[in-house]
């Protein structure tokens, strides 16, 4: 079963992100994605997370993509970002277990990655298991319910 061949799938960086989104990119089209769209950075050169992280919410949130992929040095800033926004869930994973249990009890949206911390390897596996997951509901869609109020 190919996770990627249907889905619309966005992905945002800052510079310490960059190399890993374009090896995840690559990959991504490799398995058959065939609608990605990059919100940027597109260098290595410095810049701020935010001006990436909110247009790739946005979009999400008009329902232009289903899921998201971001990815800054800890992951923790430009998810931070993203959790800003109303119906967005930006889960930092460090793992696959994490990138599981991010879909299974809290619907993740966007996987966020922390590029200087992971492998390319670690990466790659935990988009396969993050976007081969189904959320379970349940008692969790009560949990994810009580998110925005």
């Amino acid at each position: 079963m190919n996770p990627y061949r249907h889905l619309r799938i966005a992905i945002c960086n800052d510079h310490a992100g960059y190399e890993l989104k374009l090896k995840i990119v690559e990959y991504l089209l490799g398995e058959g994605a065939t609608d990605v769209k990059d919100f940027g950075c597109h260098s290595t050169e410095s810049c701020d997370y935010p001006d990436f992280a909110h247009p790739m919410a946005s979009a999400i949130k008009r329902g232009e993509f289903e899921y998201g992929i971001s990815i800054c040095g800890t992951g923790n800033g430009i998810s931070m970002v993203l959790n800003k926004h109303f119906g967005i869930r930006a889960a930092l994973c460090w793992n696959p277990q994490i990138a599981a249990l991010a879909r299974q009890h809290n619907d993740a949206n966007v996987l966020s990655l922390p590029a200087r911390f992971i492998t390319e390897e670690d990466a790659l596996s935990m988009l396969d298991v993050f976007f081969m997951t189904k959320f379970e509901g349940g008692r969790h869609q009560t949990r994810i319910d009580k998110i925005n109020q």
